[in-house]
């Protein structure tokens, strides 16, 4: 009985690779929207009926998931018992940090580019953007994520050289449940947002590198912290 040919093979495993991505997208957006709670085991057979897929690429996909620290493993090595890692400060710390380092160096390369009075431009119009919603009588929560999503990338996509992009695009993900809850929890407070911000804006506008580092870095710790007392008093599970 002849193998499949090199071609039907090659198809074969392209089509597996993506329904794994295509399953890894789906848990991912299941867990970063909280329809998938921090502390809920997670169960192949499950999760495959529930995606509609088979066990092997949800397989592939809780494996990728967990690399990233979305998903923890309580198994004993033998026997896995995946579930949704929980909200916790210390994972929110880190990952806020690391990224206000990165966006930082970013922000510090963007302060001394040519096109620097059109990205200030755009900042300003995306931080007013943002205050006018925030001070909506019901804001959309979606709506200041995403603009708070685009002001950053802004000036990262200015500054940023490709390594650094990358870098950017491997980390800032991971911290996305933490930025959604900080916006869900912290509405209150996003005009203390726009004004870090701001002091990003300027120190860019004026040309001054290491200050739209150190405003940058400010920004994220800030957050941080703010959100690290949230989920402290929630608990690590929390309602979310």
């Amino acid at each position: 009985m002849r193998g499949p040919s090199g071609q039907g093979a090659m198809s074969l495993v392209n089509t597996t690779v993506d329904l794994g991505t295509q399953a890894y997208e789906r848990l991912r957006e299941l867990i970063v929207h909280g329809r998938l709670a921090p502390g809920s085991r997670l169960i192949e057979t499950e999760i495959a009926d529930r995606l509609g897929l088979s066990r092997t690429p949800i397989r592939s996909a809780l494996q990728r998931l967990m690399q990233e620290g979305y998903i923890a493993d309580t198994g004993n090595g033998r026997q896995s018992r995946p579930y949704v890692s929980p909200l916790t400060k210390d994972d929110a710390l880190e990952l806020m940090f690391i990224v206000g380092e990165i966006e930082g160096l970013a922000a510090y390369r963007a302060a001394l580019v040519d096109t620097r009075p059109a990205l200030v431009t755009e900042l300003n119009a995306i931080n007013s953007e943002m205050l006018a919603e925030a001070r909506l009588g019901r804001p959309s929560r979606e709506r200041l994520f995403q603009l708070d999503n685009r002001f950053h990338r802004s000036y990262v996509q200015a500054g940023a050289g490709p390594r650094l992009l990358v870098l950017n695009d491997s980390i800032k993900p991971q911290a996305e449940r933490y930025i959604r809850l900080y916006v869900d929890a912290l509405i209150d407070q996003i005009a203390v947002s726009v004004e870090e911000h701001e002091k990003i804006v300027n120190a860019i506008a004026s040309g001054d590198p290491d200050q739209a580092q150190a405003t940058v870095r400010t920004n994220w710790r800030n957050a941080a912290e703010r959100l690290g007392g949230v989920i402290a008093r929630a608990g690590e599970l929390g309602s979310w």
